[in-house]
């Protein structure tokens, strides 16, 4: 797709990373080690599958500290996928997917049968547990052998209530601090989103896709792990994780 626009694509790229560090502080941290994790496992040109890719979070960083690397992102938002293609419009080592991971046949329009990794951050919430256990199932026909996935979202233990709840009322109160200081939370970003000419419609229709926010499961780690080895993967479990998120990576 070729764009012709003077669209700061940069400047929505770093205003879509203030908005969801304000949600995740520790959301770089995360990257780092999921690249680290890429490097010990499939080594420093990996063909990598962008999954759930949004504005390409994963992809900049992954190009940046391995430029061998080749990506391909797939989503289903037409705002954050104009952002994304924007962004690395003409950089032959990225391509885009239009496809809705709910839909069983998604993985026909990639352009690659295999992955090294497959990567994912901030994203699979949205899915109920029925619905991501299938699509884990379809993401291990993906991944090569001795390739990888990783996951990184919230995955809360219902185990611990009390932790969880004195957790999250001390992320919400900085939270708080920082929205009174004026952090654009994400029903501002996308306020801002739909006054610009050029995002303006493709925010219009992802609404139209997919209302305010989807709310799905958020299932523990060890839910994760133990899907994941039921759908084919040889191991699994968390590799880093804050108090409130956790990076997930399984290995075929």
């Amino acid at each position: 797709m070729t764009t012709t626009t003077t669209t700061d694509w940069q400047a929505w790229q770093r205003s879509w990373d203030r908005q969801q560090e304000w949600y995740m502080p520790d959301r770089e941290e995360r990257f780092r080690i999921m690249l680290d994790m890429v490097e010990a496992l499939v080594g420093r040109a990996p063909r990598v599958l962008d999954l759930a890719c949004g504005t390409g979070s994963i992809t900049a960083r992954l190009l940046a500290r391995f430029p061998d690397a080749v990506s391909t992102g797939v989503d289903l938002d037409p705002a954050l996928l104009t952002i994304a293609r924007g962004t690395f419009e003409g950089d032959e080592r990225v391509s885009f997917v239009t496809a809705d991971l709910k839909d069983p046949t998604w993985t026909s329009a990639l352009p690659h049968a295999s992955y090294d990794a497959v990567l994912t951050a901030t994203a699979l919430h949205w899915l109920h547990e029925g619905p991501l256990a299938a699509l884990y199932g379809r993401i291990a026909g993906l991944v090569r052998e001795g390739g990888v996935f990783m996951n990184a979202d919230r995955m809360a233990d219902r185990d611990t209530p009390r932790i969880n709840a004195a957790e999250r009322a001390l992320r919400h109160a900085r939270m708080d601090e920082a929205k009174a200081a004026g952090v654009t939370d994400w029903a501002e970003w996308w306020r801002l989103a739909a006054q610009d000419p050029v995002l303006a419609g493709p925010t219009a229709r992802r609404f139209e896709i997919f209302g305010e926010h989807a709310d799905g499961d958020v299932p523990s780690a060890a839910w994760h792990a133990g899907v994941l080895r039921e759908k084919g993967f040889a191991e699994a479990r968390p590799v880093w994780c804050s108090p409130s998120d956790t990076l997930l990576l399984a290995l075929r």
